[in-house]
């Protein structure tokens, strides 16, 4: 898809006028990954910063910044001299990339339980909310996203910075995944799961959390190699 074909989409070009200023890496970061995820920017599609510039009426350096924490989550493809690229991971690294979430995860989880706060519980009930509201909406890019922030979110909670990083890298291009094999139809509705977890987070009950986190990740598994 071309810039000026993004340029026609209503959300984009809308944050130019947020309180009257110029929006930031973190404005424009969530509204260009719900594009990749809605696929208005198409599986394997270039994209210039010029062109990104443009839309969001920011500098080619701003617009460089986000195209680095998405190039960072492997959510699109930067190299020298060319255009960016939307990633397009293969069922090999699918599986790879849920073996490495699977282990991750199961520790994530234990160690929430045993560091979560009640305001940090509170946050996590808010964006499951959010998540809920986008799916009853039909925003499924949105939706697919916030799915991934409730995970990015309990591991913040863990108190393992190492950890959180590495699942920053894999969760994000898990939401890509999801977007690019699953149904055109919002089916991704594990809102029910999130809040199943955070439930047994908030009473520290790491065994029903580990069990419920493994089955959260074992329908994700099936979801998504079945289209393999």
């Amino acid at each position: 898809m071309t810039a000026h074909a993004l340029q026609r989409d209503p959300i984009l070009p809308a944050l130019r006028l947020v309180a009257g200023k110029k929006p930031s890496v973190d404005d424009i970061y969530p509204q260009l990954f719900d594009a990749i995820l809605e696929q208005r920017i198409a599986p394997a599609s270039r994209f210039t910063e010029e062109g990104l510039g443009e839309i969001f009426g920011v500098s080619r350096s701003v617009i460089r910044r986000v195209l680095a924490k998405l190039s960072h989550q492997q959510v699109i493809i930067l190299r020298p001299n060319q255009r960016a690229q939307v990633a397009a991971p293969d069922p090999q690294q699918t599986r790879q990339i849920l073996e490495a979430r699977r282990l991750t995860e199961m520790t994530v989880v234990q160690l929430a339980c045993a560091h979560a706060t009640p305001t940090q519980v509170r946050q996590l009930r808010e964006l499951i909310a959010r998540e809920r509201e986008c799916i009853e909406r039909d925003q499924r890019g949105p939706a697919i996203r916030l799915s991934g922030e409730f995970h990015l979110q309990l591991a913040a909670m863990a108190r393992n910075a190492p950890l959180a990083q590495f699942l920053n890298s894999l969760v994000p291009l898990t939401s890509l995944i999801i977007a690019q094999y699953e149904a055109k139809a919002c089916t991704y509705c594990a809102w029910q799961e999130h809040a199943a977890i955070v439930e047994a987070v908030e009473r520290r009950d790491s065994t029903t959390a580990v069990a419920l986190m493994a089955q959260h990740l074992d329908h994700l598994e099936t979801k998504l190699l079945k289209h393999h």
